[in-house]
């Protein structure tokens, strides 16, 4: 190997590692300021035998969305009831328009009549999936451009299931 080809392979070193790091602050920038948003879950099979126990996430609000007449990605923006949980929500193609009380998450338009958030799937402890079978809302936090992390599932009183 030349010195030409050591100097090509640590500077993608270093782009790829700069481009984790960056991703990983922009994840604890969200998990810091981002506001709570406690989206309904719908039914859906909660286990994988390849993966692990994790429960993949389906949203209410998903039941309620025209797919026939919504773009491949858009926003989808969110009025929150004092609790945390949904009030009322819109689909639209850009972050604009938006009031001060509304919150988007960034949305795709998904196979079987569906929209991804981005957090489709919640990995758990094995053994531990009787404590998230009646898990009712999935914990969403959100920051004011459309990006969502999941924090966590909270039970029908809103406590998070730890």
């Amino acid at each position: 190997m030349n010195t030409l080809q050591k100097i090509v392979i640590l500077v993608n070193l270093v782009v790829v590692v700069a481009l984790f790091t960056r991703s990983v602050f922009q994840k604890e920038e969200i998990l810091s300021g981002g506001k709570l948003v406690l989206l309904e879950l719908a039914p859906v099979d909660p286990r994988s035998l390849i993966q692990g126990d994790y429960m993949r996430l389906s949203y209410a609000i998903s039941r309620e969305v025209d797919f026939d007449s919504i773009s491949k990605n858009g926003f989808c923006i969110l009025q929150l009831h004092q609790n945390g949980t949904v009030d009322s929500f819109r689909l639209q193609e850009g972050l604009d328009p938006l009031s001060e009380s509304e919150y988007p998450i960034r949305y795709t338009k998904a196979r079987w009549n569906s929209i991804n958030i981005g957090a489709e799937s919640y990995f758990f402890q094995e053994g531990q999936a009787e404590k998230y079978e009646n898990a009712k809302y999935g914990g969403i936090k959100v920051d004011g451009k459309g990006n969502s992390l999941l924090f966590g599932l909270y039970d029908e009183h809103l406590n998070l299931i730890e």
